[in-house]
């Protein structure tokens, strides 16, 4: 599910979960525990993906199968990592590479750094045309991380983007040949990790301090949203949506 290695101080999670590293219950629990478990030791982590694949998002197809008391328990602990991930004391660099959509989207702008590699891979929040709305950890992570004026257009046409023009939206910071993703991520990490941890830390916290706050104070919205993630008429819409995908 996750292949961990640690090489001076950087520690490298990569999902291996499936082909398509969908997000479900037993990957979310398995990558909190990762990020719970780190130690001194760890002075900062690279994720990525494996195959052309980073991260396809959410398991659509398990959550429409399971219904409603799946999404119950899946959608808070989606917040939960995704406010974990954002949180994390420590430097975190996205080695994106390829596909990154919708809740693998989310993992990327969490991050402190973003990579992606050259090539077919897309990167985007295609929510709204799945047919659910975001929660408020995954919108406020895009206000954070997406410039302003690239956030209305972003989310109402759910494009997703190839890599030079997810850098250009602002998804992504960097594009990078695909063989030399790994070691610029790893560079990358090594710089950052160089930065004193306390002063890491506390800046790191000081730019993220209202995103965490509004997340934190989510409230009504988030029990809305969960009313229509949990809907049979949004399940029948996903169902929908996955069909067209996939005939394309």
């Amino acid at each position: 599910m996750i292949e961990r290695t640690m090489s001076e101080g950087i520690l490298t999670l990569q999902l291996t979960h499936g082909k398509a590293n969908a997000l479900d219950l037993e990957l979310l629990d398995a990558l909190l525990r990762e990020f719970d478990a780190t130690t001194d030791e760890v002075r900062a982590v690279v994720l990525t993906g494996t195959g052309s694949i980073f991260s396809a998002g959410v398991d659509l197809f398990r959550l429409t199968r399971e219904g409603a008391d799946y999404v119950r328990v899946f959608l808070p602990l989606l917040s939960r990592f995704l406010r974990a991930l954002f949180a994390f004391p420590k430097p975190v660099v996205a080695a994106v590479n390829g596909h990154a959509i919708a809740g693998g989207c989310m993992i990327v702008l969490a991050s402190d750094a973003r990579l992606m590699a050259d090539g077919d891979g897309t990167i985007g929040v295609p929510e709204l045309l799945v047919g659910v709305p975001f929660p408020t950890a995954p919108l406020e992570l895009v206000r954070f991380a997406v410039p302003k004026d690239k956030i209305q257009t972003l989310i109402y046409s759910g494009r997703t983007l190839r890599p030079r023009d997810a850098v250009a939206a602002g998804l992504i910071d960097e594009v990078v040949a695909p063989d030399d993703l790994m070691p610029r991520a790893a560079q990358v990490a090594r710089q950052l990790a160089a930065i004193p941890a306390e002063t890491y830390h506390l800046t790191k916290q000081c730019l993220r301090a209202p995103t965490l706050l509004r997340i934190d104070q989510a409230g009504e919205h988030d029990q809305l949203a969960m009313k229509v993630w949990a809907s049979p008429d949004t399940h029948a819409h996903i169902r929908e949506y996955l069909s067209a995908t996939l005939r394309k």
